[in-house]
């Protein structure tokens, strides 16, 4: 059992204000002294991030499609052992699911395995009693769910906010606190700049972080809310652990190099997790500010939360882009994804990158953005060729060619995709190490091998 106070954060669609909220909560109760969690339903990495800067504890994602329904709650529960709220934001609308999957995928699926409570963030500027029908609608649709109130963002005035909250009351949904429409401001780096302001603890993330928390705290009920978040019943579900099935062989503890900064690393906080269950060493490498890789690294993971906007930067550390390129030669193990990929071949947008693929990368127009459940095509620390993996696909810039001699994947739809060369496995397709705790294991016991001979 596990007994958390909780809340899972949503509204009637994208674009109310939930992610700006979320954040504020969990910085207003951080700041009363409270340990706090976020954790955000979906691949986003960069919400996940921001909670995680928010929280002061690493923000997780909770994603049935990639992690499979039955591992939602032990990860929440893992991720927010010990603390005094946690606080999950939701994606898309409350009942919606990309997939067409909602009874398993979205928010509301998550809220319900989760047992908690709901409160529905509304967008109220165009709206005066019909705010009832909205939310009463929402309470009503499913009986299991439990909707317990609303916080009202961008209310007009006072005399806005009374008709508000005497339409919502006519139907018993409580209100936790209303928003004027000035006080949620946009003050968050651009999200061109990804997970990268977390990770380097920028300064302006941190005082956006510190300003969206004081406008929350003067004006969402925060000790209501807690009385909410702590009726959230026992969860049965018991936490997620990275302990490997058998202990990992005794003796040397591989180096291996992770891509981040001061504040976290570009893979999801399990990858780091379960690498360290395995018996990996694991030290982080910045790929924009470090000039080489960690002393004694025997493998080096590139997660899917490097944003591909850096590559000017990615490609002017030419002592790391060398140092990466010498271990991928000597046959050490080298897992790239999602921008990653990029950053191992040869140049990208006409700059210089790694040169351990033999592609030249491009950006365009539209962003490619999906999930895949791809087939292996070769053997490689991530997969045995014949299994499959569920990942996530976001990007603008693409290889040609667009798959090595040993391709990585293939997919309905797809043309083969990806890299595997030596140790090298380079992809654009981001799994969730959670959901397949092998990788690490394999990538640990090819650290601990001798090398492969070079060619």
């Amino acid at each position: 059992m596990t007994v958390v106070p909780r809340i899972v954060l949503s509204a009637p669609s994208s674009g109310h204000g939930t992610g700006a909220l979320a954040l504020g909560l969990l910085a207003a109760l951080a700041d009363r002294g409270l340990d706090v969690a976020g954790s955000k339903i979906g691949p986003d990495q960069v919400d996940a991030a921001y909670l995680g800067l928010a929280a002061g504890r690493p923000g997780r994602n909770l994603d049935p499609r990639l992690v499979g329904p039955d591992r939602v709650a032990p990860l929440f529960a893992h991720g927010a052992a010990g603390a005094d709220f946690a606080l999950v934001q939701g994606t898309l609308g409350l009942y919606d699911s990309i997939a067409g999957r909602p009874e398993t995928e979205s928010t509301a699926a998550v809220a319900t395995a989760l047992r908690s409570p709901v409160v529905l963030v509304v967008d109220v500027a165009a709206m005066g009693q019909s705010v009832a029908a909205l939310v009463h609608g929402f309470r009503a649709y499913d009986e299991q769910l439990w909707l317990g109130g609303v916080i009202l963002n961008r209310v007009a005035s006072p005399r806005h906010e009374a008709m508000l909250r005497e339409a919502l009351d006519d139907v018993g949904v409580p209100v936790y606190g209303a928003l004027r429409r000035h006080e949620l401001p946009p003050v968050l780096p651009a999200r061109r700049h990804g997970v990268v302001p977390v990770v380097q603890r920028d300064g302006e993330a941190l005082r956006a972080v510190r300003r969206l928390g004081e406008a929350v705290a003067a004006t969402v009920d925060l000790d209501r809310l807690l009385v909410l978040a702590r009726s959230a019943p026992e969860l049965t579900a018991e936490p997620w652990s990275p302990a490997p099935a058998a202990d990992p062989p005794a003796g040397e503890r591989p180096v291996v190099a992770l891509a981040g900064g001061p504040g976290g690393s570009y893979s999801h906080p399990e990858t780091a997790e379960l690498l360290r269950a395995a018996g990996a060493e694991v030290v982080t490498v910045d790929p924009l500010r470090d000039e080489a890789l960690p002393a004694g690294t025997r493998a080096l993971v590139v997660g899917g939360g490097l944003p591909e906007t850096y590559a000017d930067r990615l490609s002017a550390n030419r002592r790391l882009c060398i140092a990466v390129a010498e271990l991928a030669r000597a046959g050490r193990p080298v897992v790239a994804e999602g921008a990653g990929l990029l950053w191992l071949a040869r140049e990208l947008d006409g700059l210089p990158m790694c040169g351990v693929l033999d592609a030249i990368g491009a950006s365009r127009d539209g962003l490619v953005v999906g999930y895949r459940e791809a087939t292996a095509q070769s053997d490689s620390v991530v997969a045995r060729a014949g299994e499959t993996v569920r990942g996530h696909k976001q990007h603008a810039a693409v290889l040609t060619p667009r798959a090595g001699e040993r391709a990585a994947w293939t997919w309905d739809g797809g043309t083969p995709e990806g890299f595997v060369w030596r140790g090298v496995h380079a992809s654009q397709l981001v799994p969730h190490w959670a959901a397949y705790p092998q990788i690490a294991a394999r990538l640990v016991a090819a650290a601990v091998a001798p090398a492969e001979a070079p060619a």
